[in-house]
């Protein structure tokens, strides 16, 4: 899938999400190093395809997939399973993002052997999912594992 110029990030979002300072973004900018995309009124941006090409991933023939992972604790929530179903495919529709698989789960959250959330991180280690939302996700196991693109929402 190809995810070209879905995504252009304000110089601010980009430092976060390399973990530098913005400061360090210009002097790349001005030394070569990563050079910023520029408006027509002369502002950096920064495209997600940089992002891959600064982290060493290559975009061509990425065959991974973007998944979206819905979980309640019981059965008898099975409406607020599709409202969370819903709103993630909503999302990642505004976003661009085009949706490869949805994962529907019944479980504790306090239960980490739930099986379809045990398979969505062993794809994770084995760099088989490239982007996962989850609505108030515990993203420290997929951030850690080598998602190129995590995303967390927090539902209000």
């Amino acid at each position: 899938m190809n995810t070209s110029n879905i995504t252009n990030y304000k110089p601010k979002d980009f430092a976060e999400l390399l973990g530098v300072s913005v400061k360090t973004l210009q002097r790349w900018d001005r030394d070569g190093t990563l050079k910023a995309n520029r408006t027509p009124t002369d502002r950096r941006y920064y495209t997600y395809d940089q992002y891959l090409q600064f982290k060493g991933i290559s975009t061509e023939d990425d065959q991974r997939q973007v998944v979206i992972y819905a979980r309640v604790s019981t059965r008898n929530q099975k409406d607020d399973l599709q409202n969370q179903v819903a709103f993630l495919r909503q999302f990642c529709n505004a976003k661009g993002i085009i949706v490869d698989q949805c994962i529907e789960d019944y479980g504790s959250g306090l239960n980490y052997n739930r099986k379809k959330w045990n398979e969505l991180l062993d794809e994770v280690m084995e760099q088989k999912i490239k982007t996962s939302c989850r609505i108030l996700f515990q993203y420290s196991m997929c951030s850690l594992a080598g998602c190129t693109d995590f995303v967390s929402i927090k539902n209000k």
